[in-house]
């Protein structure tokens, strides 16, 4: 029986995915371990090696295609002794965005990953005020932020079905608030709809950018973030004289190989990444993540970096960054960012950890809030140093202070945890002699 090669989920959190290149054509024979596609997601392009061997019967995606479901059949194989004319014939559904659901079968193919699991409803409403639309209908809304209980449904009984959420992208066939309202239960959402905003503007003023997959990522996370988690923030201002000479001496003394390159090269954000960690396992009742069944007190300090991207930014991590040297952070974070840039991460390289960084003082910055990036509980965000007047034993003085500031969680983080978390971190970053002790 011909195999169905399907969209792998190459993340906890992937639901699609686009079809960048096939590196095998049809015909090609493939043996487990071959790469056979590359895969791009909201946050890397990845490689995608074949679990079963045969030849490669027929390519249902082609390469170029975006928004494939997690899945979703892209290929069919042929095992060893079948007749691949005969099994790159067999009856497909296509897997791009715009196809409905399939429909069961009496004896599903054998596939190559495991099937998914049913989606959940997007509504509770029930009865009278349940919103009747196919499975694809509900993720294609829920992909591109449309309410469900304005969009006018053009299928059987009214049913709302893919491409009425097409149209709805565009601002047809939406209900008005005060009947969405009506339908939902009388709850109306209190951002503006693409058309109402669109009405604010002359038609020829702007142009439309579509949303890639990373921007509605970072936008679905960030809002769940805020709604969902209570945040507080507690500044410090930081005096880094010390830091800025010791950083001086090292990148100096700093060995060169034969073409006089440095080995390492020291930024201000690798001691604060370093010190940040520190200071999570002297704190580590802040080291934590809330969940609903309890509290997971994490025995590592796994240090997130935001690094910015064309249209969005990404999280890698330095994992066990309290037991690197700065000058082993130093270098891979160099590697994760280049590659993040690249978009040539591994998801277990941006999925998880346990706080982060978020520096803005390369911009000049003074000081500001960051959102947390759940499942984490705190994040650091890091100001420029620069040159101030501050009193020191009674003195008026000049002094290189950098303002620094945590949001916490507060399920999971009280403000008295979270003050002993960056007083700290405080102590570290200006005595950095404490972090190589």
């Amino acid at each position: 029986m011909p195999t169905n090669i399907l969209m792998p989920a190459l993340s906890p959190t992937m639901e699609k995915g686009n079809l960048a290149r096939w590196l095998k054509k049809e015909g090609d024979k493939i043996k487990a371990g071959d790469i056979i596609a590359e895969i791009e997601t909201d946050k890397a392009t990845m490689e995608y090696e074949a679990v079963d061997e045969g030849t490669l019967a027929k390519i249902v995606v082609p390469e170029g295609t975006q928004d494939v479901a997690v899945n979703a059949i892209i290929a069919i194989l042929a095992g060893e002794g079948e007749d691949v004319k005969v099994a790159g014939a067999a009856k497909v559904v296509p897997a791009a965005k715009t196809a409905e659901a399939p429909k069961p079968q009496s004896t599903p193919p054998k596939t190559s990953v495991p099937a998914p699991r049913p989606p959940a409803s997007p509504t509770a409403a029930s009865g009278a005020n349940r919103i009747f639309s196919s499975p694809l209908a509900r993720r294609l809304a829920k992909d591109a932020g449309v309410d469900l209980t304005r969009v006018s449904g053009s299928g059987p009984h009214g049913r709302v079905i893919a491409r009425d959420i097409d149209a709805a992208k565009t601002g047809k066939g939406l209900r008005a608030p005060g009947a969405a309202a009506a339908i939902a239960g009388g709850a109306i959402s209190p951002s503006m709809s693409d058309t109402q905003i669109r009405a604010l503007y002359e038609e020829d003023s702007y142009e439309l950018i579509p949303h890639d997959g990373m921007r509605r990522t970072i936008a679905q996370r960030l809002s769940a973030s805020v709604q969902t988690i209570p945040h507080f923030y507690v500044t410090v201002d930081c005096n880094i004289g010390k830091l800025m000479a010791a950083r001086e001496e090292i990148n100096a003394s700093a060995p060169k190989d034969k073409d006089g390159k440095p080995a390492y090269k020291l930024s201000v954000n690798d001691f604060v990444i370093k010190a940040l960690a520190l200071a999570l396992q002297r704190v580590p009742d802040a080291n934590v993540s809330w969940s609903e069944t309890g509290m997971l007190k994490h025995r590592h300090s796994d240090v997130g970096v935001a690094v910015a991207l064309p249209g969005g930014l990404i999280t890698p991590i330095v994992r066990a960054a309290e037991t690197k040297s700065l000058s082993a952070i130093s270098n891979e974070m160099r590697d994760l960012a280049s590659r993040a840039r690249g978009r040539k991460l591994k998801p277990q390289e941006y999925l998880g950890g346990t706080s982060s960084v978020s520096n803005l003082g390369m911009y000049g910055i003074k000081d500001f809030t960051a959102v947390i990036n759940p499942p984490q509980s705190t994040i650091l965000a890091v100001g420029a140093g620069e040159e101030r007047a501050v009193i020191i034993n009674g003195k008026l003085e000049a002094a290189h202070i950098m303002s620094v500031t945590l949001s916490c969680d507060h399920r999971a983080v009280d403000g008295a945890l979270g003050a002993e978390l960056i007083s700290a971190f405080k102590k570290l970053i200006e005595n950095p002699v404490m972090m190589v002790v």
